[in-house]
Protein backbone atom coordinates (compact mmCIF):
# COMPACT_ATOMS: atom_id res chain seq x y z
CA UNK A 1 0.00 0.00 0.00
CA UNK A 2 2.80 2.41 0.89
CA UNK A 3 4.48 1.66 -2.42
CA UNK A 4 1.19 2.29 -4.28
CA UNK A 5 0.70 5.61 -2.49
CA UNK A 6 4.28 6.61 -3.24
CA UNK A 7 3.80 5.75 -6.92
CA UNK A 8 0.58 7.79 -7.08
CA UNK A 9 2.24 10.76 -5.40
CA UNK A 10 5.24 10.56 -7.69
CA UNK A 11 3.00 10.38 -10.74
CA UNK A 12 1.01 13.39 -9.49
CA UNK A 13 4.18 15.40 -8.88
CA UNK A 14 5.51 14.55 -12.35
CA UNK A 15 2.23 15.47 -14.02
CA UNK A 16 2.01 18.70 -12.03
CA UNK A 17 5.56 19.61 -13.01
CA UNK A 18 4.80 18.89 -16.65
CA UNK A 19 1.72 21.10 -16.58
CA UNK A 20 3.56 23.91 -14.79
CA UNK A 21 6.39 23.66 -17.31
CA UNK A 22 3.92 24.40 -20.08
CA UNK A 23 1.93 27.25 -18.61
CA UNK A 24 1.40 30.21 -20.90
CA UNK A 25 2.54 33.58 -19.57
CA UNK A 26 0.78 36.57 -21.07
CA UNK A 27 2.89 38.84 -23.25
CA UNK A 28 2.91 42.40 -21.96
CA UNK A 29 2.15 44.96 -24.63
CA UNK A 30 -0.02 42.74 -26.81
CA UNK A 31 -3.80 42.63 -26.56
CA UNK A 32 -5.78 39.96 -24.76
CA UNK A 33 -7.08 38.79 -28.12
CA UNK A 34 -3.55 38.22 -29.42
CA UNK A 35 -2.50 36.47 -26.21
CA UNK A 36 -5.57 34.25 -26.30
CA UNK A 37 -4.85 33.25 -29.86
CA UNK A 38 -1.21 32.37 -29.16
CA UNK A 39 -2.10 30.49 -25.98
CA UNK A 40 -4.86 28.60 -27.74
CA UNK A 41 -2.53 27.49 -30.49
CA UNK A 42 0.25 26.48 -28.11
CA UNK A 43 -2.20 24.38 -26.10
CA UNK A 44 -3.09 22.44 -29.27
CA UNK A 45 0.58 21.36 -29.47
CA UNK A 46 0.74 19.84 -25.97
CA UNK A 47 -0.03 16.31 -27.08
CA UNK A 48 2.13 16.43 -30.22
CA UNK A 49 4.91 13.85 -30.29
CA UNK A 50 6.97 15.53 -33.02
CA UNK A 51 9.72 18.13 -33.30
CA UNK A 52 8.00 21.39 -32.46
CA UNK A 53 9.81 24.14 -34.33
CA UNK A 54 9.31 27.91 -34.57
CA UNK A 55 11.22 30.01 -37.11
CA UNK A 56 11.54 33.78 -37.11
CA UNK A 57 13.08 36.34 -39.41
CA UNK A 58 15.70 38.52 -37.71
CA UNK A 59 15.81 42.27 -38.52
CA UNK A 60 12.42 43.89 -38.01
CA UNK A 61 10.94 40.71 -36.49
CA UNK A 62 13.03 39.94 -33.41
CA UNK A 63 14.69 43.35 -33.05
CA UNK A 64 14.41 46.81 -34.57
CA UNK A 65 15.66 47.79 -38.00
CA UNK A 66 15.11 51.55 -37.76
CA UNK A 67 16.75 53.53 -39.13
CA UNK A 68 19.20 50.97 -40.59
CA UNK A 69 19.78 47.24 -40.74
CA UNK A 70 22.33 46.12 -38.17
CA UNK A 71 24.31 44.30 -40.86
CA UNK A 72 24.81 47.55 -42.76
CA UNK A 73 25.69 49.51 -39.66
CA UNK A 74 28.22 46.86 -38.60
CA UNK A 75 29.99 46.92 -41.96
CA UNK A 76 30.02 50.70 -42.45
CA UNK A 77 31.08 51.15 -38.85
CA UNK A 78 34.00 48.77 -39.42
CA UNK A 79 34.93 50.61 -42.60
CA UNK A 80 34.96 53.95 -40.77
CA UNK A 81 36.72 52.85 -37.61
CA UNK A 82 39.21 50.32 -38.99
CA UNK A 83 39.66 50.26 -42.75
CA UNK A 84 39.93 54.00 -43.43
CA UNK A 85 42.98 54.13 -41.16
CA UNK A 86 44.78 51.41 -43.11
CA UNK A 87 46.67 51.63 -46.40
CA UNK A 88 47.23 47.92 -47.06
CA UNK A 89 45.88 46.00 -50.05
CA UNK A 90 43.23 44.12 -48.07
CA UNK A 91 41.74 47.33 -46.67
CA UNK A 92 41.66 48.93 -50.11
CA UNK A 93 39.92 45.89 -51.59
CA UNK A 94 37.30 45.89 -48.85
CA UNK A 95 36.65 49.60 -49.32
CA UNK A 96 36.12 48.92 -53.03
CA UNK A 97 33.43 46.42 -52.10
CA UNK A 98 31.83 48.98 -49.79
CA UNK A 99 31.86 51.53 -52.61
CA UNK A 100 30.15 48.98 -54.87
CA UNK A 101 27.50 48.34 -52.23
CA UNK A 102 26.83 52.05 -51.83
CA UNK A 103 26.55 52.49 -55.59
CA UNK A 104 24.14 49.55 -55.78
CA UNK A 105 21.99 50.99 -52.99
CA UNK A 106 19.52 48.09 -52.99
CA UNK A 107 20.37 46.61 -49.61
CA UNK A 108 17.76 43.87 -49.91
CA UNK A 109 18.93 42.79 -53.36
CA UNK A 110 20.90 39.59 -54.00
CA UNK A 111 24.17 41.24 -55.20
CA UNK A 112 24.26 43.56 -52.18
CA UNK A 113 23.55 40.73 -49.74
CA UNK A 114 26.32 38.64 -51.30
CA UNK A 115 28.72 41.57 -51.12
CA UNK A 116 28.30 41.65 -47.34
CA UNK A 117 29.84 38.18 -47.31
CA UNK A 118 32.55 39.21 -49.77
CA UNK A 119 33.39 42.22 -47.61
CA UNK A 120 34.02 40.07 -44.53
CA UNK A 121 36.01 37.37 -46.36
CA UNK A 122 39.49 36.89 -44.95
CA UNK A 123 38.46 37.46 -41.35
CA UNK A 124 38.06 34.71 -38.77
CA UNK A 125 34.69 33.68 -37.38
CA UNK A 126 35.61 35.28 -34.05
CA UNK A 127 36.56 38.57 -35.69
CA UNK A 128 33.26 38.73 -37.56
CA UNK A 129 31.31 37.84 -34.41
CA UNK A 130 33.07 40.68 -32.61
CA UNK A 131 32.20 43.18 -35.36
CA UNK A 132 28.52 42.26 -35.06
CA UNK A 133 28.54 42.09 -31.29
CA UNK A 134 30.25 45.47 -30.86
CA UNK A 135 27.79 47.09 -33.25
CA UNK A 136 24.87 45.56 -31.37
CA UNK A 137 26.23 46.69 -28.01
CA UNK A 138 26.84 50.25 -29.18
CA UNK A 139 23.74 50.92 -31.28
CA UNK A 140 21.12 48.16 -31.07
CA UNK A 141 21.00 46.77 -27.52
CA UNK A 142 17.83 48.73 -26.77
CA UNK A 143 16.13 47.51 -29.93
CA UNK A 144 15.43 43.89 -28.95
CA UNK A 145 11.64 43.54 -28.91
CA UNK A 146 10.49 42.68 -25.36
CA UNK A 147 7.30 41.11 -26.71
CA UNK A 148 9.29 38.72 -28.87
CA UNK A 149 11.52 37.80 -25.93
CA UNK A 150 8.38 36.87 -24.00
CA UNK A 151 7.00 34.94 -26.95
CA UNK A 152 10.20 32.91 -27.32
CA UNK A 153 10.19 32.24 -23.56
CA UNK A 154 6.68 30.82 -23.92
CA UNK A 155 7.74 28.67 -26.87
CA UNK A 156 10.54 27.18 -24.80
CA UNK A 157 8.04 26.40 -22.04
CA UNK A 158 6.01 24.46 -24.60
CA UNK A 159 9.01 22.50 -25.83
CA UNK A 160 9.71 24.35 -29.07
CA UNK A 161 13.03 24.58 -30.87
CA UNK A 162 13.48 28.22 -31.89
CA UNK A 163 15.41 29.27 -34.99
CA UNK A 164 16.17 32.79 -36.20
CA UNK A 165 16.98 33.41 -39.87
CA UNK A 166 18.80 36.34 -41.44
CA UNK A 167 20.02 37.16 -44.94
CA UNK A 168 23.01 38.82 -43.28
CA UNK A 169 26.33 36.98 -42.78
CA UNK A 170 25.71 34.24 -40.25
CA UNK A 171 28.79 34.85 -38.11
CA UNK A 172 27.92 38.55 -37.85
CA UNK A 173 24.66 37.79 -36.01
CA UNK A 174 25.14 34.50 -34.18
CA UNK A 175 26.84 35.72 -31.01
CA UNK A 176 24.49 38.53 -30.01
CA UNK A 177 21.27 36.92 -31.25
CA UNK A 178 21.92 33.62 -29.47
CA UNK A 179 22.86 35.49 -26.31
CA UNK A 180 19.80 37.75 -26.33
CA UNK A 181 17.27 35.03 -27.15
CA UNK A 182 18.91 32.20 -25.24
CA UNK A 183 19.10 29.84 -28.21
CA UNK A 184 22.09 27.87 -29.52
CA UNK A 185 24.34 29.69 -31.99
CA UNK A 186 23.60 26.87 -34.43
CA UNK A 187 19.94 27.96 -34.39
CA UNK A 188 20.86 31.34 -35.85
CA UNK A 189 21.04 30.77 -39.60
CA UNK A 190 22.28 33.33 -42.09
CA UNK A 191 24.34 33.73 -45.22
CA UNK A 192 27.01 31.05 -44.95
CA UNK A 193 30.48 30.89 -46.43
CA UNK A 194 33.18 28.26 -46.67
CA UNK A 195 35.79 28.47 -43.91
CA UNK A 196 39.31 27.28 -44.71
CA UNK A 197 42.08 26.96 -42.12
CA UNK A 198 40.06 29.07 -39.68
CA UNK A 199 39.54 31.94 -42.13
CA UNK A 200 36.31 32.82 -43.94
CA UNK A 201 36.25 32.90 -47.73
CA UNK A 202 34.02 34.61 -50.29
CA UNK A 203 32.65 31.21 -51.37
CA UNK A 204 28.95 31.37 -50.46
CA UNK A 205 27.05 28.27 -49.39
CA UNK A 206 23.50 28.23 -50.72
CA UNK A 207 20.72 28.83 -49.95
CA UNK A 208 20.94 32.38 -48.61
CA UNK A 209 17.99 33.01 -46.26
CA UNK A 210 16.43 35.74 -48.39
CA UNK A 211 13.05 35.72 -50.16
CA UNK A 212 12.37 32.12 -51.30
CA UNK A 213 15.82 31.22 -49.94
CA UNK A 214 14.35 31.47 -46.43
CA UNK A 215 11.91 28.67 -47.22
CA UNK A 216 14.72 26.64 -48.79
CA UNK A 217 16.87 27.24 -45.69
CA UNK A 218 14.15 25.71 -43.53
CA UNK A 219 14.02 22.62 -45.74
CA UNK A 220 17.80 22.36 -46.11
CA UNK A 221 19.07 23.02 -42.59
CA UNK A 222 16.15 22.73 -40.15
CA UNK A 223 14.69 19.72 -41.96
CA UNK A 224 11.14 19.86 -40.66
CA UNK A 225 8.08 21.97 -41.30
CA UNK A 226 7.71 24.58 -38.54
CA UNK A 227 4.51 24.95 -36.56
CA UNK A 228 5.08 28.70 -36.13
CA UNK A 229 6.77 31.17 -38.48
CA UNK A 230 7.23 34.90 -37.93
CA UNK A 231 8.33 37.64 -40.30
CA UNK A 232 7.76 41.29 -41.10
CA UNK A 233 8.26 42.04 -44.80
CA UNK A 234 7.47 40.98 -48.36
CA UNK A 235 10.72 39.01 -48.33
CA UNK A 236 9.30 36.73 -45.64
CA UNK A 237 6.28 35.59 -47.65
CA UNK A 238 7.73 32.25 -48.79
CA UNK A 239 9.03 31.49 -45.32
CA UNK A 240 5.71 32.33 -43.66
CA UNK A 241 3.93 30.00 -46.05
CA UNK A 242 6.10 27.16 -44.73
CA UNK A 243 4.19 27.36 -41.43
CA UNK A 244 2.03 24.34 -40.68
CA UNK A 245 0.18 26.32 -38.03
CA UNK A 246 0.51 29.89 -36.81
CA UNK A 247 1.83 32.77 -38.92
CA UNK A 248 2.95 35.90 -37.03
CA UNK A 249 3.66 39.16 -38.87
CA UNK A 250 5.39 42.01 -37.04
CA UNK A 251 4.85 45.65 -38.08
CA UNK A 252 3.77 44.83 -41.65
CA UNK A 253 3.82 47.66 -44.19
CA UNK A 254 0.37 49.00 -45.03
CA UNK A 255 1.41 51.69 -47.50
CA UNK A 256 3.03 50.09 -50.54
CA UNK A 257 0.73 48.09 -52.80
CA UNK A 258 2.72 45.19 -54.15
CA UNK A 259 2.99 44.51 -57.89
CA UNK A 260 2.88 41.47 -60.21
CA UNK A 261 6.48 40.57 -59.32
CA UNK A 262 5.25 39.79 -55.81
CA UNK A 263 3.12 36.86 -56.91
CA UNK A 264 0.09 36.23 -54.69
CA UNK A 265 0.74 39.50 -52.85
CA UNK A 266 0.01 41.45 -56.07
CA UNK A 267 -2.56 44.17 -55.39
CA UNK A 268 -2.18 44.02 -51.61
CA UNK A 269 -0.04 45.72 -49.02
CA UNK A 270 1.93 43.33 -46.83
CA UNK A 271 -0.52 43.92 -44.00
CA UNK A 272 -3.72 43.52 -46.05
CA UNK A 273 -2.39 40.33 -47.65
CA UNK A 274 -1.63 38.66 -44.34
CA UNK A 275 -4.89 39.85 -42.80
CA UNK A 276 -6.64 38.12 -45.69
CA UNK A 277 -4.61 34.99 -45.03
CA UNK A 278 -5.53 34.93 -41.35
CA UNK A 279 -2.06 35.64 -39.98
CA UNK A 280 -1.61 37.13 -36.51
CA UNK A 281 -0.62 40.80 -36.89
CA UNK A 282 1.37 42.25 -33.99
CA UNK A 283 3.07 45.55 -33.22
CA UNK A 284 6.48 46.18 -31.69
CA UNK A 285 7.98 49.61 -31.15
CA UNK A 286 10.69 50.38 -33.72
CA UNK A 287 11.76 54.00 -33.86
CA UNK A 288 15.08 55.76 -34.09
CA UNK A 289 17.00 56.52 -30.93
CA UNK A 290 18.16 60.08 -31.61
CA UNK A 291 21.02 59.64 -29.13
CA UNK A 292 22.66 57.05 -31.36
CA UNK A 293 24.87 58.16 -34.22
CA UNK A 294 24.77 55.74 -37.14
CA UNK A 295 27.76 55.36 -39.45
CA UNK A 296 25.42 54.10 -42.16
CA UNK A 297 23.87 57.55 -42.41
CA UNK A 298 27.16 59.03 -43.60
CA UNK A 299 27.24 56.49 -46.44
CA UNK A 300 23.80 57.65 -47.66
CA UNK A 301 22.09 54.26 -47.40
CA UNK A 302 18.31 54.42 -47.41
CA UNK A 303 16.53 54.44 -44.08
CA UNK A 304 13.89 51.95 -42.99
CA UNK A 305 10.45 53.27 -42.12
CA UNK A 306 9.71 53.78 -38.42
CA UNK A 307 7.02 51.74 -36.68
CA UNK A 308 5.98 53.51 -33.48
CA UNK A 309 3.74 51.39 -31.31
Amino acid sequence: MKRLISTILLTYICLTAAVNAQTYREIDGWSQEINDRIEGFLNTTLAMNIRKVAVFDSDGTTFGQVPYYLADEALYRYADLVLKERKDKEAKEKLKIIARMVKDGNNVGKPYVEDRVHFLAGLTQEEIERIGYDCFTESYRGKIYPEMLQLVANLKEYGFEVYILTASPEFLYQKFVSEQYGIPVTNVLGAKCVVKDGVTTDEIILPIPQDDGKAHTIETFIKTRPLIVGGNSRGDMDMLNESAGLKIVVNPDDITVRGPQDGPMNGYTVRSYWEKEGALIVKCNDVRDMKVKFHTEEWKIRQNIANPK
